[in-house]
C-alpha cells in the first residue's frame, strides 16, 4: 500500500529538517513517530533510549508480554495498530485509591502485582511512574520496557529522574514534555518494529 500523500509529505519534511544525526535506524523510527505525532522537533534532542530499550521492547512485543498503559488516552493512540499484546489500562483496574493514593498510581500498583515483567507506558501520571520506580526498586516490579514520558509540571522532572536512576529498559523524555500521542507514537513505532510493518504501510491504513 502506498503511502497517503499528507503522511509521506510529512515525513519528507520531518526527514528534511532533521538532516545529519547520529540516532540509530530504530531510533529514527521512533524519533520521527514521535515528531509526527507532535509537530515538535526538539524530542530529537529529548528522548533518551537506555539498557537496550529498542531491542528489548521489541522482543517484549513479539513474545506477546502485556502491555500496562497508564490512562485511556494512550490505550486509545495504540488501538488498531499490529498490535496483539494485552493491553491494560491502571484507571481501569478498577481499584481504589488509598490515602494520598492517586487512581493511576493504585491501578499501577494492582497491575504490577499481576504483571511484574509487563511493558509500562506512563504518558501522563507522574504519580504512577513514581509508583513504578519504587516497586522496581523493591524488585516487585521487573518490566520488559519502561516508556516513561509523562507531561506536565508536578512531579514530572522527579519521575523520569527516579525512573532514570534504574537499570531498566527504558524510553524516557528528558525534562517536561511528554504526553499520550509520545506514547502512543513510540509503542506505535515499536509494533511497526517488532512486527515488520513499516511507517509507510500503517499510515496508509489510517
Amino acid at each position: 500500500m502506498k503511502l497517503h500523500p499528507i503522511t509521506a509529505e510529512s515525513f519528507a519534511i520531518i526527514d528534511a529538517e532533521i538532516g545529519p544525526h547520529t540516532l540509530t535506524d530504530s531510533e529514527y523510527r521512533v524519533v520521527r513517530r514521535v515528531i509526527h505525532s507532535t509537530a515538535d522537533f526538539e524530542y530529537k534532542d529529548l528522548l533518551r533510549f537506555e539498557h537496550g530499550a529498542i531491542e528489548q521492547g521489541v522482543q517484549a512485543l513479539r513474545a506477546g508480554i502485556p502491555v500496562v498503559v497508564d490512562v485511556q488516552m494512550v490505550k486509545s493512540g495504540v488501538t488498531g495498530v499490529a498490535l496483539t499484546n494485552p493491553l491494560y489500562c491502571a484507571l481501569d483496574a478498577g481499584t481504589m485509591p488509598g490515602p494520598g493514593e492517586t487512581r493511576t498510581e493504585a491501578g499501577l500498583n494492582a497491575l504490577v502485582k499481576r504483571f511484574p515483567q509487563a511493558v509500562y507506558v506512563i504518558g501522563n501520571a507522574p504519580t504512577a511512574l513514581h509508583a513504578l520506580a519504587r516497586a522496581i526498586h523493591r524488585g516487585d516490579a521487573r518490566p520488559a520496557l519502561v516508556v516513561a514520558v509523562p507531561v506536565g509540571f508536578v512531579q514530572v522532572v522527579q519521575a523520569k529522574a527516579a525512573i532514570g536512576k534504574l537499570a531498566v529498559p527504558q524510553i524516557r523524555v528528558e525534562g517536561r514534555k511528554g504526553g499520550s500521542p509520545v506514547a502512543a507514537g513510540i509503542i506505535n513505532a515499536l509494533a511497526s518494529l517488532a512486527f515488520g510493518e513499516d511507517d509507510e504501510k500503517r499510515a496508509a491504513q489510517i
